[in-house]
């Protein structure tokens, strides 16, 4: 999935700053957040829970094709949040940034987006999945859990 190059916005208005900062020339570059996200071995996702209350989880991030990825069991919290709401945020500290991405989760399909991200686990965190049947497995487990993967295409970083 390629998306394209997100909107970055200032936290703050010029009346609601003091003492932060409002220069727009301040305003990070997405290949900064990119480099963010490589790095960062954890970051939270945040998801609305069905009455409307947020929910927040620590994930591990990869990257594919430029766009966050991120794993989770099929039944826990986060993937039944973004089943039935995909507006999501991601948050991160790197050494030079902390970073706010405003998105919408996509479930990952097919067996190439699959493998792909599968080998993007294996690679940054030496997690390994077996793709079995359009369906990720964490092998490594006691009974072989199912896992789905989701992309968190980005419309607004901050």
């Amino acid at each position: 999935m390629t998306a394209s190059t997100p909107v970055a916005e200032l936290l703050f208005r010029p009346e609601d700053a003091t003492p932060f900062n409002t220069d727009v020339a301040t305003l990070k570059p997405w290949s900064q957040a990119l480099a963010c996200l490589r790095s960062v071995q954890k970051c939270w996702l945040s998801t609305v829970r069905p009455d409307g209350r947020p929910h927040a989880t620590p994930v591990m991030p990869v990257l594919v094709d430029e766009t966050p990825c991120v794993a989770s069991r099929p039944s826990s919290r986060k993937s039944r949040n973004l089943a039935r709401n995909p507006s999501c945020v991601i948050t991160a500290s790197g050494e030079d940034l902390d970073l706010v991405v405003n998105g919408t989760a996509r479930p990952i399909t097919g067996e190439t987006a699959l493998r792909e991200v599968a080998a993007a686990f294996a690679t940054k965190y030496g997690w390994p999945f077996d793709i079995r049947a359009g369906r990720a497995h964490d092998e490594s487990l006691p009974g072989s859990p199912e896992y789905a993967f989701f992309y968190t295409a980005r419309s607004t970083v901050l």
